[in-house]
């Protein structure tokens, strides 16, 4: 690569490869972000979207309880491969404290059961409600649910209409020693290069660091991770900035014809520090923002032509028909044939997925 225009191509056509099946392009991924935000879709359903054949709102959480993935939390929460959950895991062991205490009779409970909805766990239990990470009020056992899930003692087997039905988790044992622990850090660090390269050197930092909600119980060896990850990754400067990606992988393949509605948490556009060192200007995720404050809308869709980001979709199902709301960075659409025509396709298709 001799240019950031080659970084560009190069970060399009790694990471939207040619759409396959839904359990290989999870493969392929390691994780896909989640967001329970449906506007017009979930993020999970918009990231896999085009990388997956045919693929409609709604599939992966259909078809999840017979597919070889969980949900977890990685950098973020979503959707993991086993691989890489067994790297992650264990987290935790119930020591004896009058929290383990609750956590073991709810352990045992939904062990008789087999799987259990929030609910019924809370019918049994009533825990009463507590404040949430975001000040509002949460029913204690939902909160005691969720902690057990991200410690790995429980597992979501499916969702009934969004909620979580838990199961009893079992991991091994985890690796043995400082190289072995090693050996998983190294293997996390690279599954996150590899779904976000190529990385600016702040970015490579922030993203490994994160990997500390992965394995809390490892975070005071994160640091020495991000030093290997430097040392092996490949990397080159380009107008004053250092980019990692991985070793022997720097084929920019030519840009392909076509419009891509992203979501906002899709690994092209998920770093905004790299959206904007290759694209020329700032995408910022909305939904959270004071209504009169936003500037693309509530759930702008960042919207690729080729290799590059030139404006945003905002997309809604209105009297059960979608419309596509665009803007421009340019202030308009490019005058080109071929993009009309790409952004005829991209609605269609985008309409076909929300169907």
């Amino acid at each position: 690569m001799e240019s950031v225009a080659d970084l560009r191509r190069f970060a399009v056509s790694r990471s939207l490869f040619s759409p396959t099946t839904l359990t290989a392009a999870i493969e392929r991924m390691g994780f896909v972000q989640a967001d329970p935000i449906r506007a017009p879709a979930r993020a999970q359903d918009l990231t896999l979207r085009p990388r997956v054949g045919g693929y409609r709102a709604g599939d992966l959480e259909g078809a999840y309880a017979s597919l070889p993935f969980e949900e977890d939390f990685f950098i973020n929460y979503g959707f993991v491969t086993k691989r890489l959950q067994s790297l992650m895991h264990p987290r935790a062991s119930l020591t004896p404290t009058a929290s383990n205490k609750r956590a073991r009779a709810i352990l045992e409970f939904v062990r008789e059961r087999g799987s259990v909805h929030p609910r019924e766990v809370d019918a049994h239990f009533a825990h009463g409600r507590v404040t949430n990470w975001w000040g509002g009020s949460s029913n204690a056992t939902t909160q005691m649910l969720e902690l057990m899930h991200y410690k790995g003692l429980l597992r979501v087997a499916r969702r009934d209409n969004g909620i979580r039905i838990y199961a009893v988790q079992q991991h091994g044992k985890g690796p043995e020693g400082a190289a072995g622990r090693r050996a998983h850090l190294d293997a996390l660090v690279d599954t996150v290069v590899d779904l976000y390269a190529p990385i600016p050197a702040a970015s490579l930092s922030f993203i490994v660091r994160r990997i500390r909600y992965a394995v809390p119980h490892w975070q005071g060896e994160v640091t020495a991770a991000l030093a290997r990850a430097r040392a092996r990754l490949a990397r080159r400067e380009f107008d004053g900035q250092t980019w990692y990606w991985p070793e022997g992988d720097d084929t920019a393949l030519p840009a392909v014809e076509s419009v891509r509605f992203l979501a906002p948490f899709d690994p092209v556009v998920w770093d905004r520090r790299r959206f904007e060192l290759l694209w020329g200007w700032a995408y910022r995720f909305e939904a959270y923002t004071p209504a009169r404050q936003r500037k693309l809308s509530y759930y702008a869709l960042p919207m690729l032509w080729r290799d590059r980001v030139i404006g945003w979709a905002n997309v809604a199902m209105r009297d059960r028909e979608m419309a596509a709301d665009l803007g421009f960075v340019a202030g308009r659409a490019p005058r080109d044939r071929g993009f009309r025509l790409a952004l005829n396709a991209e609605i269609e298709a985008m309409r076909a997925f929300l169907r």
